[in-house]
């Protein structure tokens, strides 16, 4: 929502809104000019405005319920984002359960790098450039496609990126993967003539899809754009692409990761089929330090290093962890914060196994959303499950404040901590900053 009222304040549109705490994406929407409260209220809504809401916003929030009183025209921000998407430009559309958001973002950075000057909305901050969206002169416009509530209907990209599928959001998606193959088939069936769509050629899901244009990348041999000569190093990975079994070029990327090399791969795909010369934008892959809150060092005290991930699907945590494996002789803890209660309850034993890889794994309490809870689905009764598999693991309850104060006391160098969430997990890493200062303030 931000990042869309970030592209409207850019065209010079008078924009107001709510959320219900502060935070720095509220802070940057009021740099632009926009009007922002705290809070739900019915006295928000102007008399004469277009309401915007998230899917996240219920019907009896008081100001949906004023702006129905108003007869003020309500949108989804998909419609928005779709009315943007169709001014013109060359849409590039970044999909799928998970990777979206890298996608979207690492497209976004190397095209602005290269000087091609793209318009963008995307799910996060892109850190090099410190924002989520920008308004440009340039050719192609380039967004986050999210499949969470079905929206992704609405957009007509001229290519699209499927990086993967996978069974998620059954809040909404009832008759689970078949569901959001579906949806898909409906979204990909509306592409325009030439329109290419880019599929995960390891995802048999995925994979599965068709129309009339369909593309695969992936490290398999039979893909379309496929990653070759890998090489994980401590700082640097390096690859070879091959398109139609010939070299294309070769990247370097600072992202950890086998995840981040398909990531990587599709993008590059992507703007070859937009047809960007690709040793425009090669230099930038290298520099592009991964999206805010994908496995991104938020701190470290006393030897001990703290990173916070988005990560809340059990695929997600598994990439993220992987993402730890090069550390050598650390001790990695993982704090995980389940989101929403229907997802820990359809996907509950997928997120049992999705620890394996790490020495601790730290459960708070679940970050409901929107949702209303579950009776019997709660981080105890999953932390006593985990426990029965032979992880070692603790309970933590309370808010990041409370978490933080129970968990520093047992920290030691070589610790790392992993936060992995799509909630208020996030701020843990400063509230362990936070405290770790406030206690060496005391002994000095």
């Amino acid at each position: 929502m931000s990042g869309l009222a970030k592209y409207l304040l850019e065209n010079g549109c008078e924009v107001s809104g709510s959320d219900v705490c502060d935070s720095k994406y509220v802070q940057k929407v009021k740099n632009l000019g926009a009007t922002v409260h705290i809070g739900h209220n019915a006295s928000n809504v102007p008399n004469d405005c277009i309401v915007i809401a998230s899917t996240a916003i219920r019907q009896d929030n008081p100001e949906m319920i004023r702006a129905k009183e108003l007869g003020l025209p309500i949108y989804h921000r998909s419609d928005l984002l779709a009315e943007i998407s169709r001014e013109g430009k060359f849409f590039l559309g970044y999909s799928g359960t998970h990777g979206k958001t890298t996608t979207s973002g690492l497209a976004s950075y190397v095209m602005e790098k290269a000087g091609l000057k793209p318009s963008y909305v995307v799910g996060g901050i892109i850190p090099e450039l410190d924002t989520n969206a920008h308004c440009q002169n340039g050719k192609y416009f380039a967004a986050e496609l999210d499949e969470s509530d079905g929206t992704i209907v609405k957009y007509i990209p001229n290519i699209v990126v499927i990086n993967n599928l996978e069974v998620d959001h059954l809040d909404f998606y009832k008759n689970g993967l078949q569901s959001i193959l579906d949806t898909f088939e409906t979204f990909i069936s509306k592409m325009p003539e030439g329109g290419v769509v880019l599929v995960n050629y390891d995802c048999e899901a995925s994979k599965g899809l068709h129309c009339h244009k369909t593309m695969t990348f992936g490290l398999s041999d039979g893909a379309d754009y496929q990653a070759k000569n890998i090489q994980f190093n401590t700082d640097m990975t390096k690859f070879d692409v091959y398109y139609n079994n010939e070299f294309l070029i070769s990247l370097e990327i600072i992202l950890r990761g086998i995840h981040n090399v398909c990531n990587t791969l599709s993008v590059l795909a992507s703007l070859h089929q937009a047809g960007i010369n690709l040793e425009l934008v090669k230099p930038h892959f290298a520099t592009f330090t991964g999206m805010g809150r994908r496995f991104q060092k938020v701190g470290d005290f006393n030897g001990i290093s703290i990173y916070d991930d988005y990560a809340h699907h059990p695929t997600e945590i598994k990439a993220a962890l992987s993402s730890a494996l090069s550390f050598k002789n650390k001790h990695i803890i993982a704090v995980f914060q389940p989101h929403r209660y229907t997802r820990l309850k359809n996907l509950w034993n997928e997120f049992l196994n999705a620890f394996d890889s790490v020495d601790k794994v730290i459960v708070t309490d679940v970050y409901a959303a929107s949702e209303d809870a579950i009776e019997g689905i709660n981080s105890q009764k999953f932390t006593e499950d985990l426990a029965s598999k032979g992880v070692n693991c603790e309970y933590l309850s309370g808010d990041m404040k409370a978490v933080a104060k129970k968990l520093y006391p047992s920290l030691k160098k070589n610790d790392v901590i992993i936060g992995l969430g799509a909630g208020t997990i996030t701020a843990l890493g400063r509230e362990l900053m936070t405290l770790n200062k406030e206690l060496a303030d005391v002994a000095h």
